[in-house]
């Protein structure tokens, strides 16, 4: 049980880990966007779309997914750590 725990956490602390670099990357390339002015006149667009939809599952899949990942990876190490004492 202490070792599904300790995936579950590890799992939700590198989903959060993504997402605030995935804002913190946008946020930075935000505040350092210079556009190019050159003179050429474009016809602008009137509507902006933000980011994507995806559905929620997606997420679902993704923290199971690294779940057991990491879970083998706890797992794994507690044998070699057993096999070295």
């Amino acid at each position: 049980m202490k070792t599904v725990l300790q995936a579950f956490v590890a799992s939700i602390i590198l989903h959060i880990i993504y997402i605030l670099c995935t804002i913190g990357i946008g946020y930075i390339k935000t505040m350092y966007y210079k556009p190019d002015m050159q003179g050429e006149v474009y016809l602008l667009q009137n509507e902006v779309a933000f980011g994507t939809v995806i559905s929620p599952y997606v997420y679902l899949i993704s923290l199971l997914g690294v779940f057991i990942v990491c879970a083998s990876i706890i797992t794994s190490y507690k044998k070699i750590k057993r096999r070295d004492l």
